[in-house]
């Protein structure tokens, strides 16, 4: 079978707020949302800036929040069969309660990747296949990609996907002592004087639905998901490829699969790191060709900060926003090209634009590389 993926259904959150309209006044209002933490003293550590939205709640919590507004938008039937497939590497805050003491013996059981995706299932009242993703920054992509091939292939039918990440010490402190963290409390992908990223929190879901399925019951698509691939560098445990290698073999795949079709807007990884964004640019260029130039590409962590293993899902909700909208979000904080990034990263300001399909992709430490294939319905 080779059955149509569509996308029915989703909820997002991210430091701008709960829903569509947060993302639209942050994201694409080109607004960053970095300010100091408080919710742990930053004291020991090399930055105190991320873009978060006060105290951090249980990450069992946000997921359940994002996934119940998905399946209301979809209008899922309660108590149906679907996979749910989350992007997670656990719940770090609720670790620390435990390990400090905060909280009662045997709650870290609760805060385990595999369990995030039990305890959203349950709280949905789904039936179906249970997966946690533990794929660093390509996780809730790589739940997305496995959805479609389970629903392509005839296994399932619908399929709730997800991802969170909530800023936290551990995080903050490896990627500090990595000196990946920005200096100056702004993100600046692709500009000569980016200083490095920083983390934000986010969390979305996203119903996709097999396009006869989605029929039969009357859903409305929002989407449609044509092609998606995943490939690795195999090149360095953090840095990316230098040429993008593994972004091109998984952005190839992705338009093999949805038909070659010509691609109206990216949605960058675009860390604002040394190695990252001039990989990325080379690996754009070589995608797209004599066409790279008049390709719009845009990088969303410039303003929502790097959402970890959410991110994949969370600016999947966003390339499908500026379609369905007809608006591109800016790279924020632009100031002026790197030599090596030279391609349109729609600087500082929204961009009103008739985009039929996207494409968006995502990058971890390790390798691994998304890539889909977004159209809007």
């Amino acid at each position: 079978m080779n059955r149509d993926v569509l996308l029915t259904g989703f909820g997002v959150r991210t430091a701008f707020g709960a829903g569509a309209q947060a993302v639209r006044d942050g994201v694409f209002g080109g607004h960053p949302a970095f300010e100091p933490i408080t919710r742990f003293d930053t004291g020991p550590f090399r930055t105190g800036i991320a873009a978060t939205s006060g105290p951090a709640a249980p990450l069992r919590e946000v997921l359940a929040e994002c996934a119940e507004a998905a399946v209301r938008m979809a209008a899922l039937p309660a108590g149906g069969e679907a996979a749910t497939l989350v992007g997670t590497a656990g719940d770090f805050t609720g670790l620390t309660r435990f390990w400090r003491g905060a909280d009662p013996a045997g709650s870290a059981a609760e805060t385990v990747p595999a369990r995030q995706a039990a305890l959203l299932a349950e709280r949905l009242g789904v039936r179906g296949p249970r997966i946690a993703f533990t794929t660093a920054c390509v996780a809730s992509a790589t739940a997305v990609l496995h959805a479609c091939r389970l629903i392509a292939s005839g296994r399932i039918d619908t399929a709730i996907c997800a991802g969170g990440y909530l800023v936290e010490e551990e995080n903050l402190a490896k990627f500090g002592s990595g000196f990946a963290l920005s200096g100056d409390g702004m993100v600046r992908p692709f500009c000569a004087d980016r200083s490095g990223l920083l983390l934000g929190d986010g969390a979305a879901a996203v119903v996709l639905e097999a396009a006869d399925a989605a029929r039969r019951r009357g859903a409305r698509p929002l989407g449609a998901l044509t092609g998606w691939g995943a490939a690795s560098d195999a090149y360095h445990v953090a840095r990316p490829h230098p040429d993008g290698a593994g972004l091109v073999a998984a952005a190839r795949q992705a338009l093999r699969r949805a038909g070659e079709p010509r691609i109206d807007y990216v949605n960058a990884h675009g860390t604002a790191t040394k190695h990252n964004d001039p990989a990325e640019t080379r690996g754009l260029r070589t995608i797209f060709g004599r066409r790279a130039e008049a390709v719009p590409v845009s990088s969303t962590k410039s303003t929502t900060g790097h959402l970890l293993e959410a991110a994949g899902v969370v600016e999947l909700v966003i390339t499908l926003l500026a379609l369905r909208e007809g608006v591109l979000p800016p790279t924020a904080g632009f100031t002026e090209h790197d030599p090596w990034c030279d391609l349109d990263y729609v600087p500082n300001r929204p961009r009103r634009a008739e985009a039929r399909r996207a494409m968006t992709v995502n990058a971890a430490f390790g390798g691994a590389n998304t890539a889909i294939v977004l159209e809007r319905a």
